[in-house]
């Protein structure tokens, strides 16, 4: 068994490919945790389709509002503006593990 610490992780993504990681793999997982009133800046990605689980809090995707408990799928090519009304934690995983598929707006 290999034990490793969330806190090691760059961004709190734990298995892709890249360095850190537990797990290298094709696909990308993170476990994120954002602050009240934080504002993530606009962006999309060209490849990778991004599953998101709002395990706690509560948020707003595209003006559109997501509660504890729901997924949202963010699909190549989908500008995502993203708004935490609460303090909240998910998981998020991404179909492809690229670094530079990343494009701000």
């Amino acid at each position: 068994m290999k034990i490793f610490k969330l806190s090691d992780m760059v961004g709190n993504w734990f298995v892709g490919s890249f360095s850190p990681t537990a797990h290298p793999a094709n696909f990308e997982v993170s476990y994120k945790v954002h602050k009240k009133d934080e504002v993530c800046p606009a962006h999309f990605h060209k490849r990778a389709t991004e599953v998101n689980l709002l395990v706690r809090g509560k948020m707003s995707v595209n003006k559109e509002v997501v509660n504890a408990g729901e997924i949202f799928i963010i699909e190549p090519y989908m500008v995502a503006e993203v708004e935490f009304f609460e303090d909240s934690e998910l998981v998020v995983v991404k179909t492809v593990s690229d670094t530079k598929d990343k494009y701000l707006i």
